[in-house]
């Protein structure tokens, strides 16, 4: 009977899994929730990219080229981008150096990151939207 109860407790814990985030308790799991906050910070970031991507190249497809040789606004936006990730990732490397090598430094690295990830969107969907 104890062995039954116990596979059915564990069936159940399987089906519903915990949210460990939702209260994160040793510093794994923080780690773990941190990094989980940066993946959809990212994937919100790659969705506007596109977005942002696509308005500018339209902006491209409306220029003088006759008048206008300078880099168009993809090309522009595209070099901004990859510095801006060389950016992110580097301060970010350093901002964790504070706990360098210890538990912790996954926390701040990702919370880092996530951090300036969402303001990098909202910067794309500003630049988006301008007139």
């Amino acid at each position: 009977m104890i062995g039954l109860l116990l596979l059915l407790a564990a069936g159940t814990a399987a089906a519903e899994p915990a949210d460990i985030c939702a209260e994160p308790i040793t510093q794994a799991d923080m780690n773990q929730c941190a990094a989980r906050n940066y993946a959809e910070a990212d994937e919100a970031l790659n969705v506007q990219w596109s977005r942002t991507a696509e308005a500018m190249r339209e902006r491209d497809s409306q220029l003088d080229r006759k008048y206008d040789d300078r880099p168009g606004y993809f090309e522009t936006l595209l070099a901004a981008q990859r510095a801006w990730i060389t950016y992110r990732d580097e301060h970010c490397t350093s901002d964790g150096y504070l706990y360098r090598g210890g538990s912790m430094e996954p926390l701040i690295v990702s919370t880092c990151k996530t951090e300036l990830t969402k303001q990098r969107t909202s910067q794309l969907a500003d630049l988006m939207s301008a007139e």
